[in-house]
């Protein structure tokens, strides 16, 4: 998938309009029925299949839908699960560039990731209660990149007690096997199966506090799609498997080199001290020689973030890189800017460029989380920040370097919070 992009000077684009605010639109029965037959060749490819628990206490009123992201066929899921049931989907901006007409038409309520957005919820609450039509959310914000959970903003509870609406939960299993954002767009063959469940209905949400009301998200939200594909012996015997697994595994756990690693084929590679690693059918590492300090993927991102969270606490934390920049302030087209630097530590981000033109600053206390992607609309590996006014997406010359970066914001939002 691709997006509309547009060369334009910094300058220009600054006094672009910005679009007006606009009520969802109740998704339409032919757009509806048009992308559940669109979805039904991926569907049958994946044997897909799915239980459910609990939703007779739903019924037919429109719910808020929560649902785990791994992979651009979750959306081919949820219309195979409700279809025929309206709902309108939580989207982020850039889907609307160059087709705003048939995002809205298909319920799209648009969202600027990590960015604080109070619109939400007002949108969320016209959709459910004035159009009667559910709506879908993936509270992670982007696709999980190890597998696991990515981490969920705090006080999800007090959107549910404002929404007034039962609760559903989809989780996945077999989607991001098929489909991890390391790998490129390539697809595997895997069957992908999902459970669907009533999690919470009005009366528990009135009588539960913020707190328990979080815990039961998160409970929710806890899995390990490495581990599931080991435990459940899913076997992937593709040769690009490997492909673009230093985008998550960037730092050697053998020399602690960062930015040496490389996923080829079915192997892991440091180019720095020669250590190899096969990453065998059931999603596991095997050292070709010596010691396997991690055999599973999670444990080796743990070990990273551990190391980062080190260099923020002792102040030697840095990303300084040279970076080309595009930006999204409509929906018309992404605007290809300049060039740049980007610069991130303890004080937050700062983004120069555009000839001296352009100067943008983010503190740690921005977001709970950063956006990054792989190979983001087959652009490249993407570090994205910015405001209701603008966003900024700084693409990296340094290789390696955006999983770290998110690794090293949501620590220092952390400590930020910690200390207030």
């Amino acid at each position: 998938m691709k997006i509309k992009t547009r060369r334009l000077p910094y300058e220009q684009v600054m006094v672009l309009s910005r679009p007006a605010h606009q009520n969802p639109l109740k998704p339409h029965m032919l757009f509806r029925t048009l992308i559940r037959l669109l979805s039904v060749p991926t569907l049958m490819n994946t044997r897909f299949s799915f239980t459910s628990e609990g939703m007779e206490k739903v019924g037919e009123q429109p719910c808020l839908i929560l649902m785990n992201h791994s992979a651009f066929m979750d959306l081919k899921i949820a219309y195979r699960i409700f279809y025929p049931r309206p709902f309108c989907i939580v989207g982020t901006t850039d889907s609307l560039v160059g087709m705003k007409w048939l995002m809205r038409l298909i319920g799209t309520i648009p969202t600027q990731k990590f960015v604080s957005d109070l619109t939400l919820i007002r949108d969320m609450r016209y959709a459910l209660h004035e159009l009667k039509a559910s709506v879908l959310m993936f509270p992670e914000a982007g696709y999980s990149l190890d597998g696991r959970t990515t981490v969920l903003p705090r006080h999800l509870g007090v959107i549910l007690k404002r929404l007034g609406v039962p609760v559903v939960m989809v989780n996945t299993w077999g989607a991001f096997a098929r489909d991890p954002l390391y790998n490129g767009l390539q697809i595997r063959k895997v069957k992908v199966q999902a459970q669907v469940k009533c999690l919470l209905t009005p009366e528990e949400i009135q009588e539960k506090s913020m707190d328990e009301l979080d815990a039961i998200i998160d409970e929710a939200f806890t899995f390990d799609q490495f581990a599931w594909q080991r435990d459940q012996k899913v076997r992937i015997s593709e040769k690009f498997r490997a492909d673009g697994l230093h985008r998550v595994l960037y730092k050697c756990a053998a020399c602690s080199a960062e930015g040496e690693m490389e996923g080829k084929g079915i192997h892991l590679t440091c180019h720095h001290c020669g250590k190899k690693y096969e990453l065998t059918e059931y999603g596991q590492l095997q050292a070709l020689e010596g010691k396997t300090e991690f055999s599973h993927i999670p444990d080796w991102y743990d070990w990273q973030k551990e190391q980062v969270r080190r260099e923020v606490e002792s102040g030697t934390y840095l990303l300084d890189t040279d970076v080309d920049i595009a930006m999204l302030v409509d929906h018309n087209a992404l605007y290809i800017v300049g060039e740049g630097r980007l610069k991130h530590d303890s004080s937050g981000f700062l983004l120069t460029g555009c000839d001296g033109k352009l100067r943008y600053e983010q503190s740690p206390l921005a977001s709970h989380s950063l956006n990054v992607d792989y190979y983001w609309y087959q652009i490249g590996d993407v570090i994205g920040i910015g405001s209701k006014d603008a966003l900024y997406y700084c693409f990296p010359k340094k290789r390696s370097v955006v999983t770290k970066a998110r690794i090293a914001a949501e620590i220092m939002y952390q400590m930020e919070k910690n200390k207030q």
